[in-house]
């Protein structure tokens, strides 16, 4: 009765590590605090509920598919602004879309795209190995071939272009890349992004970049890939970037974000989700366009973040591999076996992380490239961050 696909999907990875843990008792005298999860734990912008309080006549309404004009235009003005497009690049009625969370997006958008073959055999889609889970779940269930490239350290945890065949590339109908990386907080410079760009439109396959963590930053804002495209040749094919409320302004709750880029991937997403996802009520839409025509409460965000990344950088240098990320919230730490040391550091220090092992999948000679990691979220107040990491580092150094 289930669809047989599902069999190809490993548990999620919070129910992999639900599981690991269950047995296991956290330990005595330790306040648990979770640093598996990128849930921000920053108190909400007043403007969200004040938004949503101003707009409580229309929860009443069914919302358009497309969303509204307003927020179509914010995320318009604000791509522009944040990334120096062109004045007029961007056309709210054709390049933009609201999305209920980019997870969704970032799931059906392979439905969208993957075609039943493509250059005589299975369509492929490409990702990084360790990866976001949702493009494996994407890629399996519009019947293509997920293909998990290697990234490593000395390559900025960016796929090798170089190492891709004409072969597969001429299979691919989509490649996803998420900048600044999750897990491992490196961003792609514009001459990648460029790059890869000119591979989508060589091999007409779809990039999918996923900058959901594009405004927590420490030093220079990450770049964005629709100005790499731009600054290549002026048009936005073959390219979709999806972002979010989530991270940016802390409202993981609201599933509120969007996607922008190729007018005809827009149009035919368009379609698709009119009949397949949830639309975003008209408070929220409301809601989302005011938070995107304020920075105030983004920049006070990521000075928070900053200040964690501080205290990461006191705690931890010289240990665990540990390097301040480009961008997001995650830490990406070397510790040999990532399930030994969840297990340790839930029954010695009360701490949940996620083992890396999760995030990745193994290779052709079966090992696991996330294997001997931990994922870490520093998405708490700074007090509990600073006695979370004092203990990890206690406890595994």
């Amino acid at each position: 009765m289930l669809n047989p696909r599902l069999e190809t999907l490993s548990d999620y990875p919070f129910r992999r590590l639900a599981g690991l843990l269950a047995p296991l008792e956290p330990a005595p005298g330790h306040t648990p605090v979770d640093l598996s999860i990128g849930q921000p734990m920053h108190p909400l912008p007043a403007l969200l509920t004040d938004t949503l309080h101003a707009n409580d006549h229309l929860w009443g309404r069914y919302p358009p598919v497309s969303g509204t004009p307003a927020f179509r235009a914010a995320v318009c003005a604000w791509l522009a602004g944040r990334y120096g497009l062109p004045e007029g690049t961007l056309d709210p009625e054709l390049h933009v879309l609201p999305v209920a969370g980019t997870k969704e997006a970032l799931f059906l958008i392979a439905q969208a795209v993957v075609p039943e073959r493509k250059a005589g055999g299975r369509p492929a889609v490409l990702m990084p190995n360790p990866f976001y889970n949702v493009y494996l779940g994407g890629a399996v269930f519009a019947g293509a071939e997920p293909v998990l490239l290697p990234v490593s350290a000395a390559g900025g945890y960016l796929p090798v272009l170089d190492e891709l065949s004409p072969d597969l590339l001429a299979r691919t109908a989509a490649c996803y890349l998420c900048t600044p990386a999750n897990p491992q907080g490196l961003a792609a410079d514009q001459a990648y992004l460029q790059r890869l760009v000119g591979l989508a439109r060589a091999h007409n396959f779809l990039l999918v970049v996923d900058e959901c963590y594009s405004e927590i930053y420490s030093d220079e804002p990450p770049p964005g890939a629709l100005a790499a495209a731009l600054a290549l040749d002026g048009r936005l094919d073959n390219l979709l970037v999806c972002n979010s409320l989530s991270k940016r302004s802390s409202a993981a709750g609201l599933r509120s974000g969007f996607v922008a880029g190729d007018p005809a991937v827009i149009a035919g997403f368009t379609r698709l989700r009119s009949y397949a996802a949830a639309v975003q009520p008209l408070p929220v839409l409301a809601a989302a366009t005011a938070l995107w025509q304020d920075e105030d409460h983004v920049v006070a965000n990521r000075g928070l973040y900053r200040e964690k990344f501080d205290l990461a950088d006191e705690r931890l240098a010289g240990r665990l591999g540990y390097y301040r990320p480009d961008g997001g919230f995650f830490l990406w730490l070397e510790v040999g076996d990532g399930e030994a040391a969840a297990r340790r550091l839930w029954t010695e220090a009360a701490i949940k992380v996620l083992p890396g092992g999760y995030l990745g999948r193994p290779n052709a000679a079966g090992v696991n490239p996330g294997q001997g990691a931990i994922r870490v979220a520093l998405v708490h107040d700074l007090a509990t961050t600073e006695v979370a990491l004092a203990d990890l580092v206690a406890t595994l150094t």
